[in-house]
Formats: C-alpha cells, sequence, structure tokens
C-alpha cells in the first residue's frame, strides 16, 4: 500500500483528541491493594465501568486511583463512563509511533466503541501496568503493538460481554439474542447506550471466558484510521516534557565533563554567580548545576563557570586509533556465535573468494526534543515528569536517590519528541541527575539539556567493525562465510547483562541480524570480539541490525558479483527456503519495476533483512553527481504479520528509512583527544525534506503473528543506497557514513 493513498483514505476522518486534555500535569494518588484473577471491575459513585484485562504472571495492584467528582481514573485498561465516552489507559510511551492510536484501536473494535468517542490516557507507573514479556513498564523493541494485541482484544471484549449481559438482565432477555454496534447494545427494536449500562455492569461477575471477534467483522483493525493524538500536537494542546510549568518552578542547566570518565577537580563559580535569575550553583555526582528562574539565565551562567577536570584515561582516546586496533583484533579469532560446517576448508576450496572489512561509527540518538526532566521532591514524596521509555526502572532510580520507597514516588508519562531507545537509559542519567538537582533546589526544578548536551552526553550507537570472508564454487554458488565483529557491548555492565546475554560470552545484541544469516550457505562461522572502551553506549534504533545488516547486505551484493549474478535473483537462490524473506524481496523488487532500465547515471540497489519479528526489504534508487550521493526513491515492502493500522506502519516504515538514510549519507561521531568532534546539526546532519526521496511502503498481508514495526524500516536503507552506488559508479561502500573518496569507496 502506497503511502498517498492512505493518506488519502484517511482525509476527513473525525476524531476525538485525547479525554480529561484539561488536565495538562495529573497527579495521581496511590491507593490500596486488591487481587484478582483475572478481571477487576469498579464503578464510581459518578457511574463508571472499569474492566482491566491481564495474564497470569503480571503483578496485579491497586483497583483503582482516587476519583474525582466527575471521573472515575482506574488502574486498568478500559474506562466507561456514563457520558458515553470510552477512556484506553495506554501503558506505553507515544512518542510519535502512535501507540497511543493502535491500541485503543484494539480495545475498541473488540468492544464494537463509537470511535468517535473513544480516547486515551498514559498508564501510571504500576506493576499492573508491566511488558506481559519484559516484567516492566517499558516501551521499546518494537513491541507494543504484538505484546498488547491479546491484552487489549481481551479487556475490549470482556467489556462488552458485561455490557450485554447488563442490557440483557434488564431487558429480561437471553444474552445470546442481543448484539452490539457502535457503543450501544441492542435486541429488536430496543436500544441502550453503554453509558446507560455501567452502573449495572458495574454490579455483574466478569466473565470466566470471552469470545473475540472474528477478523473478518473488524471495523478498525487493519484500516488506516487516523491518529487520535494528532489534533493536540497541532493545535500545541501536547504536552511533552519540556512543556511541563509548576508553580514556584526553577530551571537548571549542567556542566558535564567534557571527557567520559573525567572527574571535576574544582570550578570557578564567581561571575556565574552574579549573573541575573541565578539561584544556586552546586556540585553534583553529573558535575555543576546552576539553578536559575529561567533556562536562558540557567545556561548563560553554567557557560560562564570555569570548571576544572581530572580528564582521567579517556583523555587520549581517539575514534581512528580506535578502528585500526578494531582492524587488528578482527585478524584473530573471537568467540564463537554460530558454527554451521567447515568455513574455513570451504573457503580454502572454494573457486572463488572474496574479504572485505565495514566500518560504522558510533551514532547519537538525536530524538528531536533534547532531554529533559522536571522533579517536584518533598520530605516524604517525590514527583517526575518526564518523556520516559523506561518507566519502572526511572522510577526506582529516581527513589533510590530521594531516599523513599518506590510507592512514594510518582512518575508522570509525558509526550516524548523522540525517544529510539536514548530515554530507556540503563542507569536513568536524565532522570537521576534531575533528582539530585531537586534536592539542592529547594523547589520544583526543570534540568533541561541543550542540543550540545544531549550529543556530546554518552549513551550511543556503538561503533563496529565487521570483517567478512567468503567464497563460491564453479558454478557461482555460496559455499563459505565467515563474519568476525568487533564492538562494545551494549549490555555489558548494565542490571540486564544477566538476562539478556543468558550466560553467553557474547552480546546477543551486537551480532543479531548475522547470527541468524538466512541464506542457504552451507558452511557459516560468525564469531564476536567485545571492545572495551570508556564511551557509553546503548541501544538505538533498529539496535544490533543498524550495523550488521549493512555488512550483510553489502557482502551478499559483493558475492553476487563475484559470481556475475543479479543481486535480487542472487538472493532469490538462496532464500527458496526463507517463505517471508522471499515474499518482501520480490514485493519490493516487483514494485521498484527491477527488471525496468533507469535514466542514464541512476542505479538501484536492493537489501533484504529480518529483524523483531518483520520482514523487510528495501530498493533504493540513487545518482551519483560530482561525488555527491543523491536518493531519489526507496520502495519498501514489510510483512509484519498481522496488523493494527496500515497508515501507522507507512508513517513508522517511511520514517525508519530516513532515519537510516541519514545515517548512511551524513552521520558520524569521532573522537580526538577524548573530546566528541560534534555538537549539533551542523555536525550532525539530518536529511532534509528537499533531500528525501520518494518513499513507498508495500504491506503483505499476513495471518502470520504480528512483529514490530517501529524498527524494522531502519536496518535495509543503508545496504539498499550502498549497493546502488555500486550499481551506478563501479564502487563498493564499506564505510558510514558514505563518502565518495578513493580511501573510503573501494
Amino acid at each position: 500500500m502506497i503511502r498517498e493513498k492512505i493518506r488519502q483514505e484517511m482525509i476527513g476522518q473525525e476524531v476525538p483528541g485525547k479525554h480529561n486534555d484539561k488536565d495538562t500535569i495529573r497527579r495521581s494518588t496511590p491507593s490500596g491493594m486488591q487481587r484478582r484473577d483475572f478481571l477487576k471491575v469498579s464503578i464510581a459513585a459518578s457511574g463508571g465501568l472499569l474492566i482491566g484485562f491481564h495474564f497470569p504472571g503480571v503483578s496485579q495492584l491497586a483497583s483503582a486511583q482516587q476519583a474525582s467528582p466527575n471521573s472515575f481514573m482506574p488502574n486498568a485498561f478500559v474506562r466507561i463512563g456514563t457520558d458515553e465516552r470510552v477512556t484506553v489507559i495506554v501503558n506505553h510511551s507515544e512518542m510519535g509511533q502512535g501507540v497511543y492510536t493502535s491500541l485503543p484501536m484494539l480495545l475498541a473494535d473488540e468492544l464494537d466503541a463509537d470511535w468517535n468517542k473513544v480516547g486515551y490516557e498514559p498508564a501510571p507507573v504500576d506493576p499492573k501496568y508491566n511488558h506481559p514479556a519484559f516484567g516492566m513498564q517499558i516501551t521499546g523493541g518494537s513491541s507494543s503493538v504484538w505484546s498488547g494485541l491479546e491484552q487489549f482484544r481481551q479487556a475490549g471484549a470482556a467489556a462488552r460481554a458485561l455490557l450485554i449481559a447488563a442490557a440483557a438482565q434488564q431487558w429480561n432477555v437471553d444474552a445470546t439474542t442481543c448484539r452490539t454496534e457502535s457503543g450501544a447494545v441492542f435486541n429488536g427494536t430496543r436500544k441502550l447506550t453503554y453509558g446507560q449500562l455501567v452502573g449495572a455492569a458495574a454490579k455483574l461477575p466478569p466473565p470466566e471466558h470471552v469470545q473475540l471477534n472474528d477478523p473478518k467483522t473488524f471495523k478498525l483493525i487493519g484500516k488506516p484510521i487516523k491518529r487520535l493524538d494528532t489534533s493536540e500536537k497541532i493545535n500545541g494542546g501536547a504536552v511533552f516534557g519540556i512543556d511541563v510549568r509548576l508553580p514556584g518552578m526553577l530551571t537548571a542547566a549542567i556542566a558535564r565533563p567534557p571527557i567520559f570518565g573525567a572527574k571535576m577537580k574544582s570550578f570557578d563559580d564567581s561571575r556565574a554567580r552574579s549573573m541575573p535569575g541565578v539561584r544556586k550553583i552546586v556540585a553534583i555526582p553529573a558535575g555543576v548545576a546552576v539553578i536559575a528562574d529561567t533556562f536562558w539565565q540557567a545556561k548563560v551562567a553554567r557557560d560562564a563557570l570555569r570548571v576544572e577536570w581530572d580528564e582521567g584515561s579517556m583523555g587520549t582516546f581517539n575514534t581512528s586509533k580506535m578502528m585500526q586496533d578494531f582492524r587488528e583484533r578482527a585478524k584473530t579469532t573471537g568467540v564463537s556465535v554460530r558454527k554451521d560446517g567447515d568455513a574455513a576448508e570451504a573457503l580454502a576450496n572454494a573457486a572463488k573468494k572474496i574479504e572485505a572489512v565495514y566500518e560504522v561509527p558510533y551514532l547519537s540518538h538525536l530524538m528531536m526534543e533534547p532531554l529533559n526532566c522536571v522533579v517536584d521532591l518533598r520530605a516524604d514524596s517525590c514527583e517526575v515528569w518526564t518523556g520516559s521509555q523506561f518507566q519502572t526502572v526511572d522510577r526506582a532510580n529516581a527513589a533510590k536517590v530521594a531516599g523513599l520507597p518506590n510507592e512514594k514516588v510518582q512518575l508522570h508519562t509525558t509526550f516524548l519528541g523522540g525517544g529510539f531507545g536514548r530515554r530507556a537509559n540503563p542507569q536513568s542519567d536524565f532522570v537521576v541527575e534531575a533528582v539530585h538537582v531537586a534536592k539542592a533546589a529547594g523547589a520544583p526544578v526543570k534540568v533541561i539539556w541543550t542540543r550540545e548536551d544531549d550529543m556530546q552526553g554518552g549513551w550511543y550507537r556503538p561503533a563496529f567493525l565487521h570483517s567478512i570472508e567468503g567464497g563460491i564454487d564453479a558454478s557461482g554458488n555460496p559455499v563459505s562465510w565467515r563474519s568476525r565483529l568487533v564492538g562494545q557491548s551494549i549490555m555489558a555492565g548494565t542490571s540486564f547483562a544477566a538476562a539478556m546475554m543468558k550466560g553467553k560470552a557474547y552480546d546477543p545484541a551486537s551480532v543479531e541480524g548475522v547470527d541468524d544469516l538466512p541464506y542457504a550457505i552451507p558452511n557459516v562461522t560468525v564469531e564476536s570480539h567485545q571492545a572495551e572502551i570508556g564511551v557509553p553506549v546503548q541501544w538505538l534504533r533498529s539496535v544490533g541490525h543498524s550495523h550488521t545488516a549493512f555488512a550483510v547486505e553489502c557482502f551478499v551484493d559483493e558475492l553476487a558479483a563475484l559470481a556475475q549474478k543479479d543481486p535480487y535473483q542472487f538472493r532469490r537462490q538462496l532464500l527458496q527456503k526463507q517463505p517471508r524473506h522471499l515474499g518482501v524481496l520480490d514485493l519490493a523488487a516487483q514494485k521498484a519495476g527491477w527488471d525496468k532500465p533507469l535514466p542514464k547515471a541512476m542505479g538501484r540497489g536492493i537489501a533484504v533483512h529480518f529483524a523483531f519479528g518483520s520482514y523487510s526489504a528495501h530498493v533504493a534508487e540513487v545518482s551519483v553527481t560530482d561525488g555527491k550521493v543523491r536518493v531519489h526513491r526507496m520502495i519498501c515492502a514489510i510483512d509484519c504479520g498481522q496488523y493494527v493500522n496500515p497508515g501507522i506502519i507507512a508513517a513508522q516504515t517511511e520514517g525508519g528509512a530516513i532515519f537510516g538514510a541519514s545515517a548512511a549519507l551524513f552521520q558520524e561521531l569521532t573522537f580526538a583527544n577524548g573530546r566528541l568532534q560534534q555538537t549539533n546539526f551542523h555536525t550532525f546532519p539530518v536529511m532534509r525534506m528537499n533531500e528525501c526521496p520518494e518513499i513507498e511502503t508495500h504491506i503483505v498481508e499476513s495471518n502470520e503473528k504480528a512483529g514490530g514495526i517501529g524498527e524494522p524500516g531502519v536496518p535495509c536503507a543503508a545496504p539498499a543506497i550502498a549497493n546502488a552506488v555500486f550499481a551506478v559508479t563501479g564502487k563498493r561502500i564499506r564505510r558510514l557514513p558514505i563518502r565518495m573518496t578513493e580511501t573510503e569507496a573501494v
């Protein structure tokens, strides 16, 4: 399905915004605990039905928050009011990926609700809302929809069953003779709206089993429904972390070390202290905080500080030397990740062989909204407002610094102006430092990172080197593949290392996308070298796939050229036992018109990859003029199994392609003498509107298990572009970002 077609289908559809949008900042109050094995049903004095569905093994906490005179704030997935409004409580963070629409769609379709009366609210931090697979409240890994698919459908179906039972009881008829439509129950010509039934329904016992709708009857699921949060974002009503304001709130900027691992020796604040608006200047573990009336006052005074740093061991670090070390290390045997057959022997006997070394740099997440956090710390309570992807961890770390039990800390999740993994920091760095500042401020305080702070603050996608050797037989069939990867682990040293690495001597996140190489090659060896470097790293959109797909798919192209075969047909030959890989590959090639000639000085490149439960393929059409690469068109095919909203899929695939293309063409973080050389968009660019290609998204219709969509659009962009550059110029791209020089294109 092409994005433009989806846009046209979405035009003119009126939907409501968020419910209770007058409550710019909602302060929730913890309540007592009550357990049920299946459903929780409550009713407010004002009349409202609450149903929260959850699965065994997921913690069960308070049944409801305190009611206000006009509404009942439940701790569950759905609230139905006497005013006919249906409010879906969403347990995942909204950062542009559409969960404030897709998850309500799941519930509303099973509920048979009137979509024009459906709204959403962010869930409070509570184990009730833990991710069913990860056991904590988290948004990441392209998992929100697939993890909530059954959860939200069951919640909607259970609510609908209760409403039907309540209507049947009032009419004294069998429930099976009743039907629902658009927020009401019908029996013949009789009708009761959901709002009229919530009081009676709340008194009924929860059903032991619920019947989910036949997918053939879906009214919302599978349709390009307009997003519920669009109007708020257009009219300025959406509250992002940086928008939060509290009475008496101060603002802080922090002087952080210019080198990772550096320690503050002393600071001179004599000039900064006398500047307008400055209230306090204090040392905290992260550096030196300047607390002032406004952000600009804090920022200017921060810049006036004279801080002396002990640079530590990273004072001589530079990335060019690091890559030289990586190359040397790749010449040695690494930790075994995968071993099929005997790759070394097959390579020795191959008719033709090739070796290539691919390099990818450190990358910044570069969210549009820089990091920020508001903290109101009291003697016996702490409230935090921020755009968090990691609510359980962030609240626990905030509580630890505040010296309070977890239940005394409330974390309010705002809209996120982008996340890409950065707002799921394993140390909760931007939250923890804000609590430290609040301790010193003695008042509510907002800590704001500038763009430069954000870019230079660490926690990057790690740099990696891939050394790959391969061989083909006399017929051009691959017989050997050996990959060696060198780079930092994003899990090592974190509290998640044991659970994620599971006793392995390597980080699975470093090798994902090459450890499951799908091509029919009889002899495969994959090895990993884990580098120990003082640059803090973590997951970035598509995680390990962001670099493994580039190396793997570029090398497959190199093998195809070695065999003198068409790169698309070469892949087809090797994917005969991988029908879903083959499906997206064929779809992308077909929609791109792979066999049709392009204008002179243009070329096509292709790539296919599996990540986060979904299969994707991209075809890029590029030109190269005076050493400048221009991407004109990107054709994307995606198989994400069962899907909810094709409009959101198109948006995420398009965004992923631009994200990946920006990294491929422009982005690189480099260090010299321990200091990061990039500071802002002028030295770490993103693709501008006039540089963006025409992007098409084509979705494979599938009944397979749902996969992710936020990240699978990223991995194929770089290799498709790089392979297209080869088609135009005959030069191989083995280093990102792409630079058409003799030293970086071979």
